[in-house]
């Protein structure tokens, strides 16, 4: 199997964001940036992707603009919490307090440069989905060296993001039953592995992929040994979703201050 570019993945992410925003826009497909004020009660997950001084994609944020987050939490005195709490509360059918969690995908090398500064000066947990064909390869991603400090830090727990982040609405269609058996085999299975070999992390938690998911790929990676997925459905997590899909608020450059409140529980 030949396997794709991180640099052509990275633009394909680009591309579909930038259609989702539109379709906002245009008031088709509602996001992140189209959500009415959240009701409360329930665990606020929100998802950052890459972190810069001015944006030039549609899946990033200013740094500026993530530190006005963190300090808004702050001084509103909400929970952070790590993702792995929400989960364990789940899998035990415990009451989930309200409290927000920040998770962070692809593993772009603005997360070590411009925000793990601040996740030290805010102290708040952050769990990181990486896809491993990009790091130490691919020219905007992290090292396996930065990987391993963001580790050590201890506010960093680093999981799964497939192993190149593929769409698998595509890769169904392009592909016969056998052939997509182990081409999802690969993209769930490998990452474990790698990142198990690399950072002797135990990834058992997954961001689906443009969050894409459906009964099948939640059947297939329960197989493969996770316990949670996530999702980009805009929405607070309530104690009767699914573990392995649950919701997600997409943050990006797009999001104003204002819709990002209206975000929290």
């Amino acid at each position: 199997m030949t396997e794709r570019r991180p640099e052509l993945r990275l633009r394909n992410s680009v591309v579909a964001a930038g259609i989702v925003v539109a379709l906002v826009a245009a008031g088709g497909a509602s996001v992140a940036t189209d959500q009415p004020r959240a009701q409360a009660g329930g665990v606020a997950i929100l998802v950052y992707h890459r972190f810069e001084a001015e944006v030039h994609d549609s899946m990033a944020v200013t740094t500026s603009q993530f530190a006005r987050h963190l300090q808004y939490l702050a001084d509103h005195q909400y929970r952070v919490i790590p993702f792995r709490n929400v989960v364990t509360s789940l899998q035990r059918h415990e009451p989930l307090s309200n409290g927000v969690v920040i998770t962070v995908d692809d593993g772009h090398r603005s997360v070590y440069t411009d925000m793990l500064p601040l996740v030290r000066k805010y102290r708040v947990p952050v769990t990181l989905f990486i896809y491993p064909s990009a790091i130490s390869n691919a020219s905007y991603a992290m090292t396996w060296n930065q990987l391993q400090a963001l580790k050590e830090t201890g506010f960093f727990d680093i999981q799964s993001h497939t192993y190149w982040h593929p769409n698998f609405k595509t890769e169904r269609r392009r592909l016969d039953g056998p052939g997509f058996d182990k081409f999802v085999t690969t993209q769930l299975v490998k990452p474990r592995d790698v990142l198990r070999a690399k950072l002797g992390v135990d990834a058992d938690m997954l961001a689906w992929p443009f969050g894409i998911y459906d009964d099948d790929l939640m059947g297939r990676a329960s197989a493969a040994g996770y316990v949670a997925g996530l999702t980009l459905d805009a929405r607070l997590v309530k104690a009767n979703d699914r573990l392995l899909a649950l919701p997600r608020f997409l943050v990006t450059a797009a999001v104003s201050d204002k819709r990002f409140q209206s975000m929290l529980p």
